[in-house]
């Protein structure tokens, strides 16, 4: 005889047990893309290209980092070294730890070399400031040849084009503050745009350019004490007036104003005694910060305007 009653317990429980699995199945899916950019998910390789090629000089290269075994397209973070326009090199300490830390989180980056346009000039008090000017715009130049160079590749680097970040240190930052806020971009696509920038004290020559249209989010790490590049609003240097090389610069404090005052998304890390070392010192002490900022303001768009003093 059938026991209709004893089937009926065996489905019920076989039902059960499937929904349960599905529902399992579902959250370690959901928990797993909850880590990816915020804990660490992959051993990570390094591959060496030459981006530009450029006659009776060196030719650009740029190492890329990735994480290994990660399928899909990645976020590509652009990492841009300091050393005043005239030394630093894509490959030393900072730049490998930086770029190997982010790629083990599901990043891509590119440190990348560029035209080290001051070396033997300096970027002093007797500097001609539009010396220091077209040194900006040369390296935004640079920037974007990497940028483009990679795009172009993209069945071999498989980037998401639309979320590329910028991130530099000292003469780094002022340059990627300065592609992202101040160059007129005749290289990348004119529908191109970055998805985050974050500066290392780093400046810029004007803030009138940051737009509601130009905005995106912005992560500052500066020391209020910056001897060298401005937390506020202050000459490059601190040059005097009479000084060729007198250039007025807006920086992090500054920059982090303008974004507030149009409403848009940033995140400001003030140092009340800090120096310049700022403009490195974030690789290692801010790490959560920064992987909370990409995460948060850059990859899931919530509009933050986040203030840190230390």
């Amino acid at each position: 005889m059938i026991n209709l009653k004893e089937n009926q317990n065996n489905y019920d429980y076989n039902f059960m047990k499937s929904t349960l699995f599905i529902l399992s199945l579902l959250l370690s899916i959901n928990s797993f893309s909850q880590k990816k950019y915020l804990e660490k998910i992959a051993k990570t390789s390094v591959h060496k290209f030459t981006y530009q090629r450029i006659k009776k000089e060196k030719n650009l290269k740029l190492d890329f980092y990735k994480p290994r075994k990660v399928k899909g397209l990645k976020p590509l973070i652009i990492y841009v070294h300091g050393g005043g326009f005239s030394g630093g090199q894509r490959n030393d300490k900072y730049a490998v730890d930086f770029s190997k830390e982010m790629a083990s989180y599901g990043y891509a980056v590119a440190s990348i070399s560029y035209r080290l346009t001051m070396k033997g000039i300096g970027f002093g008090c007797k500097t001609k400031s539009d010396l220091k000017i077209k040194a900006f715009n040369e390296v935004s130049k640079d920037i974007s040849y990497a940028i483009k160079y990679i795009i172009k590749r993209n069945r071999k680097f498989k980037i998401d084009t639309t979320k590329v970040i910028l991130v530099g240190s000292s003469a780094g930052a002022e340059a990627v503050l300065n592609i992202a806020y101040v160059y007129e971009n005749e290289i990348l696509d004119s529908s191109f745009k970055f998805a985050g920038i974050i500066g290392m004290a780093g400046a810029i020559t004007t803030i009138d350019k940051i737009t509601n249209d130009k905005a995106i989010p912005t992560q500052l790490f500066h020391g209020e004490k910056d001897d060298l590049v401005p937390y506020n609003i202050a000459p490059h240097h601190y040059c005097k007036k009479e000084n060729i090389g007198y250039l007025r610069l807006y920086g992090s404090r500054a920059i982090a104003d303008q974004l507030k005052s149009i409403g848009k998304s940033y995140y400001l890390y003030s140092v009340k005694n800090g120096d310049h070392s700022w403009n490195s010192r974030p690789i290692y002490q801010c790490k959560n910060e920064i992987l909370d900022f990409l995460y948060f303001d850059v990859l899931q768009k919530n509009e933050r305007q986040t203030e840190v003093k230390i």
